[in-house]
C-alpha cells in the first residue's frame, strides 16, 4: 500500500512539475521581445496564456494555426513550438487572385523570413476557399486552432466545407479550439454576418455537422459590454475603430468585442 501511495505521489509530482514548466514556456513566449507592445497590449482582450491553456496546447504538439493574418499568435506559437512540436500556419494562397489576400500572405511570408530563428521551422499551407483546403496532412495534427474567422467563412458560404478541412487534418482525439466574435442570440446568417458577430449555437451546429464533438466552453474571451449593436457591427470597435474619431472614446471604453472561446474534438 506504501508503494503505491508513494507512486501516485510521485506521479503527481512529476505533472505539477511540468504543467508549472510549460506554463513557464508559454509566458515566456507571449512576454518575448518578438512581440511588439501593441500586440502585448491586447493581451487585456485576447488572453493568450488562458486561452491556450484551455485548448491544451503543449509544446510537443503539432498544431495548425489558421488564417494567422499578420500573425498576432504566431508570434506566440511558432517560438513555444519550435524546439519539440510543429506549427503549421494555414494562410491564404500564395497565387491568389484576391488583391488583400495576396498582400497579407506576402507580409506574413516576409514575417516568417526576417526572423528565421524564431519562424524558421514554421510551414505555411493554403486554406482560401473553395479552391484550396489541405491545411495540413490528413490525421496529422494534435490541434487546429481558429481566432475570429468563422464569420468571414459564414459571409461566403463557405464555413461548413472549412470545418470539415479542419476535421481532416486533426488526429482522432484531436482538438478543434474556436474563438469568434459571440452573438448571443439566434438570428439569420446574414444579419449576423453583415455585422461580424456569429451566435455559439451556429458554431456548434457546424462543428457537429463536419463531424466535431463539443467539449466544452468557456468566459475566458468575455466582454459583457459589448451590446453588439453599433453602426459598423464588431468593427465599430477596437482595434479596427470603422467610425475612425466618431464617438471613438465610448467605443475605447467598451474594449474589442465579446468573444466565445469554444473546444470541440474529433472522436476517437
Amino acid at each position: 500500500m506504501k508503494k503505491i501511495l508513494m507512486a501516485l505521489l510521485l506521479a503527481a509530482y512529476f505533472s505539477a512539475a511540468l504543467a508549472d514548466e510549460t506554463d513557464n514556456k508559454l509566458a515566456k513566449a507571449i512576454n518575448g521581445e518578438q512581440r511588439s507592445a501593441e500586440h502585448k497590449a491586447r493581451d487585456l482582450y485576447r488572453h493568450p496564456q488562458q486561452t491556450l491553456a484551455f485548448f491544451d496546447v503543449q509544446d510537443t504538439m503539432t498544431v495548425v494555426e489558421v488564417w494567422p493574418g499578420e500573425g498576432w499568435y504566431t508570434e506566440i506559437l511558432a517560438p513555444y513550438l519550435k524546439d519539440k512540436g510543429k506549427l503549421y500556419a494555414a494562410h491564404y494562397s500564395a497565387n491568389s487572385d484576391e488583391p488583400y489576400f495576396k498582400k497579407s500572405y506576402d507580409k506574413f511570408v516576409k514575417k516568417m523570413h526576417d526572423q528565421p530563428e524564431l519562424y524558421g521551422k514554421v510551414e505555411i499551407t493554403e486554406l482560401e476557399p473553395p479552391k484550396f483546403f489541405q491545411i495540413a496532412p490528413d490525421n496529422s495534427v494534435d490541434r487546429v486552432l481558429s481566432f475570429r474567422n468563422t464569420h468571414n467563412w459564414l459571409g461566403i458560404d463557405q464555413a461548413a466545407a472549412v470545418y470539415v478541412a479542419m476535421y481532416k487534418a486533426l488526429k482522432p482525439g484531436g482538438i478543434l479550439g474556436v474563438i469568434d466574435h459571440r452573438y448571443n442570440l439566434f438570428k439569420r446568417q446574414n444579419k449576423i454576418t453583415e455585422a461580424g458577430y456569429v451566435s455559439e449555437d451556429d458554431v456548434i451546429a457546424l462543428a457537429r455537422s463536419a463531424g466535431f464533438e463539443f467539449l466544452e466552453k468557456s468566459e475566458i474571451n468575455a466582454n459583457h459590454k459589448d451590446k453588439k449593436n453599433y453602426p459598423k457591427g464588431v468593427w465599430s470597435l477596437p482595434p479596427t475603430f470603422a467610425l475612425k474619431d466618431q464617438d471613438r472614446e465610448l467605443y475605447q471604453a467598451i474594449g474589442e468585442s465579446d468573444r466565445m472561446t469554444i473546444k470541440f474534438i474529433k472522436p476517437r
